[in-house]
């Protein structure tokens, strides 16, 4: 079970973001956003929500969890089909790298009993000895995917710029 949740966290955003055609670069950065989110937001929301809800029982993984996912949950659903042509192909590599990340910051926020049996895997301790050069590879082929991505200029054709004058 526990092999089953890790390959669904880093292929079932991954296949998302591929077959919905969405910008993987822009969920990247969003879940980045989500990050920054939970580590600095976080422990207030927890306490905003769990005084706020006396009669739900909303655990500390779930607040955190939804504050991680939910800027990338809206940028997939905002973005859906605008990734077209030939960039669909090349838009795989930083949808895999998403799914990566989604695996790396939601594994350490599940409750404690999933996520020990998560981090107890094989395949999560090599995972996590090369998190680093995960996410440095991923953020680079984002970038470059976003800076290869950018939109046309009026006057500009593919591939081709006309001198103006």
């Amino acid at each position: 079970m526990p092999l089953v949740v890790i390959i669904g966290l880093v292929a079932v955003p991954a296949l998302v973001l591929i077959l919905l055609q969405v910008n993987a670069a822009l969920v990247f950065l969003s879940l980045c956003l989500g990050d920054v989110l939970v580590q600095f937001v976080g422990n207030d929301a927890v306490s905003i929500v769990s005084g706020a809800s006396t009669s739900a029982h909303v655990t500390d993984a779930t607040v955190k969890l939804l504050l991680l996912l939910a800027p990338a949950a809206l940028t997939t659903l905002f973005m859906i089909k605008t990734v077209k042509g030939s960039k669909r192909f090349v838009n795989a590599l930083p949808a895999i790298g998403t799914g990566l990340l989604v695996a790396l910051l939601v594994v350490p926020l599940l409750p404690p009993g999933t996520a020990h049996s998560v981090t107890t895997q094989p395949v999560w301790t090599n995972t996590q000895s090369v998190q680093s050069g995960i996410v440095a590879a991923s953020t680079l082929i984002c970038l470059i995917f976003l800076w290869f991505s950018r939109p046309k200029h009026s006057g500009e054709k593919e591939g081709k710029k006309h001198k103006k004058g």
